[in-house]
């Protein structure tokens, strides 16, 4: 038997491969996942990278992500939120590597390919 993947659990496994993401925790009234579903609280993304993307790139970032969380999560645009959060190289091990993704292994759907 398949397992369904809940919305949480989808928007942090897409979502991990474009580098360290938080997804808040959802609550749904009403039905499973894409049934005419009514949410309480929204999605919020936040994205954690190095400098030196520019605001046109950061932009069409979250507006990427936007668009997948709509598509899969079928809720509207308005309702989804992106953070992108930069993080110098120098700071990356302490504030997001050993926090986010060492200390957090069972929680991540992607794996980076690397190790500090």
């Amino acid at each position: 038997m398949e397992r369904k993947l809940s919305r949480r659990r989808f928007l942090k496994k897409s979502a991990l491969a474009l580098g360290t993401v938080a997804v808040c925790d959802w609550s749904v009234a009403g039905t499973g996942f894409g049934k005419n579903v009514k949410e309480r609280e929204m999605p919020h993304v936040i994205v954690k990278l190095w400098p030196g993307r520019s605001e046109q790139e950061k932009k069409q970032l979250a507006d990427a992500i936007v668009k997948d969380v709509v598509t899969y999560a079928k809720c509207d645009e308005s309702s989804v939120s992106v953070a992108i959060e930069e993080i110098e190289s120098s700071d990356w091990a302490e504030k997001v590597y050993k926090p986010d993704i060492l200390n957090k292994q069972d929680k991540l759907y992607r794996k980076p390919g690397y190790r500090m």
